[in-house]
C-alpha cells in the first residue's frame, strides 16, 4: 500500500514540475506570486537575480524527470524528493514574502507536502 501510496505521489509531483517548468512556463495562472505573468516574471517579483530561475528551472526538471525515472530505478526518488522538498519550501517563502494570498501557494505547499510524503516512504 505505501509502495503504491508512494508510486503515485511520485507521478503527481514528477508530471506537475514538467508540466509547470516545460508546458505552462509562459502562462499566466492563478498561482503565480505577485502580478506575475510567467515564471521568468515570477521571479522578478520575488526580487531574485535573473541566474536563480534557470537554476531552480533546472533542478524542478532534474527532478521532475528523476521522480519518474524512480518509479523503476528507487534509489533516486529519496534525493530528488528532499531537492523538491526544500525547492518547495523556498516557493511558500516567496509567496510569504510578497504577502501573496494563501491561494497562490496552496499548489507549492501541497508539493512540498507530497515531496516530504515521498521522503518518508522511500525510507521504509
Amino acid at each position: 500500500m505505501q509502495h503504491t501510496i508512494g508510486l503515485i505521489l511520485q507521478a503527481i509531483v514528477g508530471l506537475g514540475l514538467l508540466n509547470v517548468w516545460l508546458l505552462r512556463r509562459q502562462s499566466a495562472t492563478a498561482y503565480r506570486g505577485g502580478e506575475a505573468k510567467n515564471l521568468k516574471d515570477e521571479f522578478a517579483t520575488y526580487g531574485l537575480p535573473a541566474p536563480m530561475f534557470y537554476i531552480v528551472g533546472g533542478l524542478k526538471i532534474v527532478c521532475g524527470v528523476l521522480l519518474l525515472v524512480g518509479m523503476a530505478y528507487p534509489p533516486v526518488v529519496l534525493p530528488a524528493a528532499a531537492v523538491v522538498a526544500v525547492l518547495m519550501l523556498g516557493a511558500v517563502a516567496m509567496h510569504l514574502k510578497v504577502g501573496d494570498p494563501v491561494s497562490k501557494y496552496v499548489p507549492a505547499a501541497l508539493m512540498l507536502a507530497m515531496s516530504v510524503a515521498i521522503c518518508v516512504i522511500s525510507r521504509m
